[in-house]
């Protein structure tokens, strides 16, 4: 049974101050948990009922699962509908990698707001072999429930930094190039395709801020069909088809 004591840093950790604070961050439902058992960041403690424990028992024997009532799930939480298992996680201090070294894609990140968004932008960056992910300051949290969620476990695989882009971009090498997700870019099927650089995507509201813009050395579009009226494409559904051309295509 839980202390009162111990669902009250657990409900903690679904607010920003306390991931920060504690370092630690939840990972809920079967997928998650396993993803993260078996990749590199460190578990610190799972939470399980007794059918999930019984369904499995091959655990490394040091993550031995505490037993806990779904009626104690719903109570340390953050979904609506609990899953049967939670876990805490270290939250993990990735080194920010160097602008001037880089011989892959990473993407960038300007002030995507939304939770779910973020989530489906690391599973695609995961899917698309895309390891390092740059957000702005203002870049949701990418330990945040909603968005921990949202990966499916690829965030146990995919490093998200965050920093001042500006910054960060202003050292980029002039061997390397930064393409900027705009409305009016150059067609995303025509650029070259170079096997390594910078994809900046913008948030969903207000694209690429007038401060990065300077940054970009080709501006690119995803082209819409003939005769389509849609203001633009959501965030997330954009950073899949950039990721798709530039890992994908040549």
């Amino acid at each position: 049974m839980l202390s009162k004591a111990q669902i009250k840093i657990l409900r903690s950790l679904h607010l920003n101050k306390y991931r920060r604070k504690y370092r630690q961050f939840l990972a809920e439902g079967t997928v998650n948990v396993l993803d993260f058992i078996a990749g590199p960041l460190s578990v610190i403690q799972i939470y399980a009922t007794e059918s999930w424990i019984e369904k499995h028992p091959d655990l490394p024997q040091h993550l031995k699962p505490e037993t806990i009532s779904l009626k104690e799930m719903e109570k340390i939480s953050a979904l609506k509908n609990p899953s049967d298992v939670l876990a805490v996680i270290e939250k993990p201090e990735h080194q920010l990698p160097d602008i001037s070294t880089l011989e892959d894609y990473v993407l960038a990140l300007d002030n995507i707001k939304d939770p779910g968004n973020l989530g489906t932008i690391i599973r695609t960056a995961d899917w698309f072999g895309i390891k390092e992910i740059l957000c702005s300051d203002e870049t949701v949290d990418a330990y945040n429930p909603k968005v921990v969620q949202a990966t499916m476990g690829s965030l146990a695989r995919v490093r998200v930094h965050y920093t001042n882009l500006s910054s960060w971009l202003s050292k980029k090498p002039s061997r390397l190039k930064i393409f900027g997700a705009v409305l009016n870019g150059q067609d995303i099927r025509k650029v070259k395709k170079p096997g390594k650089g910078i994809l900046l995507i913008g948030s969903e509201a207000h694209g690429i801020s007038d401060s990065l813009f300077p940054f970009i050395d080709e501006p690119v579009s995803i082209p819409a069909a003939t005769g389509s009226q849609a203001e633009s494409l959501n965030a997330a559904v954009a950073t899949g088809i950039v990721c798709y051309t530039f890992r994908m295509t040549s």
